[in-house]
């Protein structure tokens, strides 16, 4: 189904600038709520990918996140001058850079969910449980290939 044309797309309301305009509040919110951590709210979604065990090489991260590799390595560049992430050679495959938190990343990761979880849950206190569960929904419906 076809839901926009030429003639009914605005370019300030549309599905698309909605979703960057989301994108963007809540980033901000969670740079500013984990300030005090020393970390953005994109590292803390790095620190916590990589404490889960969700993604732990550099391309797996790009792949995760819908990021270039090179944003991914400066990100980690900047991890890792915090001391916060360690890059270490597969004994495996050597062409492999495997990543691991170090002990204070592990600290700032365990923490991370007592900053963003109060945030997301304001963000949606509007919703009813019904709502919450449809939008979700809805978001894994738009983000499915």
């Amino acid at each position: 189904m076809v839901h926009y044309s030429n003639k009914n797309f605005v370019p300030g309301q549309n599905i698309g600038f909605m979703l960057v305009k989301a994108r963007n509040i809540v980033s901000c919110e969670a740079d500013a709520a984990l300030k005090e951590l020393g970390v953005t709210g994109q590292q803390m979604g790095v620190l916590l990918t990589l404490h889960r065990g969700e993604a732990m090489t550099s391309v797996a991260l790009s792949k995760l996140f819908c990021i270039d590799t090179g944003s991914v390595s400066r990100m980690l560049d900047r991890l890792e001058s915090k001391g916060l992430v360690r890059r270490i050679r597969s004994t495996e495959d050597r062409r492999v850079i495997v990543l691991r938190l170090t002990p204070e990343g592990e600290r700032i990761a365990d923490k991370g969910t007592e900053f963003i979880v109060p945030l997301l849950n304001s963000r949606l206190s509007r919703f009813s449980e019904e709502e919450f569960s449809e939008f979700f929904r809805f978001l894994q419906m738009f983000l499915s290939d």
